[in-house]
């Protein structure tokens, strides 16, 4: 009924090991991507509907966080992102059920959704091609060394990824798996 909890940790550009962790109400060690956060559209019916999140353990310098969902198995060649957001405050450490949602306006102040793959902002739950075996998501909380990234809400995931290569101090993942 949720992700399944494998969380990575990652040393930034100084070499020096962070403790970035990141952790969610919504999510059970082992289990399946509970219905309300998969995908109300492309053939499914769940609730769409993001995941708390909390984090902790970012390394000094962080200046801001970033969020994303990515899906490495959908069959594009190039994975499926599911929901990117960025320039979150670095005095935030947690996001609600449903801040994913632009127009729930529960987003911290200042921080930006970029588009999904699915041509929309915001977060897009999973949904894999029927018949497909089950599908392994990413979630990932970055700490960056900037306070904003150069990117906008018309960002895509790629452009918002390359410019975390730059300024990410420390990242850690949460892997769910969702199949029908």
């Amino acid at each position: 009924m949720a992700f399944a909890a494998a969380m990575l940790l990652a040393g930034g550009a100084s070499g020096s090991a962070a403790q970035l962790t990141l952790t969610s109400s919504d999510i059970k060690p082992g289990a399946r991507i509970a219905d309300e956060q998969v995908a109300n559209g492309f053939g499914c019916s769940g609730g769409n509907v993001s995941p708390a999140l909390s984090w902790s353990g970012a390394p000094k310098g962080t200046k801001s966080f970033a969020i994303s969902v990515y899906d490495p198995d959908a069959p594009t060649g190039s994975g499926f992102w599911h929901w990117a957001m960025f320039d979150i405050p670095a005095n935030v450490t947690s996001l609600p059920k449903n801040a994913g949602d632009p127009k729930a306006t529960l987003a911290p102040a200042g921080a930006i959704q970029g588009n999904n793959d699915a041509g929309t902002q915001g977060y897009f739950g999973p949904c894999p091609p029927k018949g497909d075996k089950p599908h392994h998501y990413h979630l990932q909380v970055f700490a960056v060394d900037v306070d904003k990234l150069d990117a906008d809400a018309s960002a895509t995931p790629a452009v918002v990824g390359f410019n975390l290569h730059f300024h990410t101090l420390a990242k850690a993942t949460l892997i769910g798996i969702w199949g029908r």
